[in-house]
């Protein structure tokens, strides 16, 4: 059996299971903000990623009798997040492609000029944006969800190997844009 997870919100996700509309609008007051941002990275439109947040929400609610908590609410919350925006992209008929080259990596050697960070991570979150959608997703995954490849894979439904792949060529396209 696994342990229980003590969430500080706990009187309020207590609140949800009984359907309070002030407790669901306290726990979406402090989740909002997280789950657009994830949802945003996935999809990479500002209103797609609100209207799969708000779905997000909904959903939640709904099956909040399922939260069992063996991990955060808040981790709970994002896992919804994330598979409401994969089912949307695949939804927009984008498929994850299987690759079948070998997986190699790239050093992390690449050195910015620009000292202004700033600037830097415009410049990266612009490039980000222009990756296609395949190759955003495994990034933003692992790099900025901070999953590993065999959840990734789980997540997208491909192998290990194909998340890998599919981060480095995310990482060269990355590199090959930020070099422009």
């Amino acid at each position: 059996m696994k342990n229980k997870y003590l969430n500080i919100h706990q009187n309020l996700i207590e609140k949800c299971i009984k359907k309070n509309p002030k407790a669901q609008f306290q726990i979406y007051k402090l989740y909002y903000s997280a789950l657009f941002n994830t949802c945003f990275r996935i999809v990479n439109d500002k209103f797609n990623a609100e209207d799969i947040m708000q779905d997000t929400f909904l959903a939640a609610f709904e099956k909040i009798n399922f939260y069992g908590n063996e991990v955060s609410f808040g981790a709970w919350l994002k896992k919804i997040a994330i598979n409401k925006s994969l089912d949307f992209l695949r939804k927009q008929k984008i498929e994850f492609e299987k690759f079948e080259e070998e997986f190699y990596e790239y050093g992390d050697d690449y050195d910015f000029s620009e000292t202004d960070k700033q600037k830097i991570a415009e410049k990266i979150k612009y490039a980000l944006m222009q990756l296609p959608d395949k190759y955003r997703i495994v990034f933003s995954l692992y790099h900025l969800e901070g999953y590993d490849h065999d959840e990734i894979s789980s997540i997208l439904n491909v192998t290990a190997s194909t998340s890998r792949s599919q981060l480095a060529r995310a990482k060269q396209k990355l590199l090959d844009i930020l070099k422009t």
